[in-house]
């Protein structure tokens, strides 16, 4: 695997990176990889990279403004344990956009980063 495709590669476009970058790495488990805040940061978690991309950077100057709307995707990180993982954020102080969701694959919520883009925590159904 070379450096280019070590990552698959999301980008979020966000109105204050360095807000964002300080809430994947303090509440999700992101690492920062580099920062040329206040234009862009990338942050790791196992092999996703996230691009922050703020107003000034040429990711979100490449965007249409009619596309340049914050919550249309979303990331998808899984935990073992739903529940510990939603008292530990209410406890960080943060609120969720949903109640928790069950279905047959699992069970879901969606967060919120600062600058609106969504995050489903998913727990997937235990098997037999």
């Amino acid at each position: 695997m070379t450096s280019h495709d070590e990552y698959v590669s999301v980008r979020y476009l966000v109105d204050d990176v360095q807000a964002a970058a300080d809430f994947y790495t303090t509440h999700l488990g992101f690492t920062l990889n580099s920062s040329a805040a206040p234009a862009f940061a990338d942050v790791t978690r196992g092999r996703l990279r996230l691009l922050l991309s703020g107003p000034a950077s040429s990711g979100a100057r490449a965007t249409p403004k009619e596309a340049a709307v914050a919550g249309g995707n979303r990331i998808h990180l899984t935990y073992d344990d739903l529940d510990a993982e939603i008292d530990r954020l209410r406890g960080a102080g943060l609120t969720f956009s949903s109640e928790v969701v069950a279905g047959p694959g699992g069970r879901q919520i969606l967060l919120a980063d600062p600058a609106g883009n969504l995050i489903e925590l998913f727990q997937p159904a235990r098997r037999p």
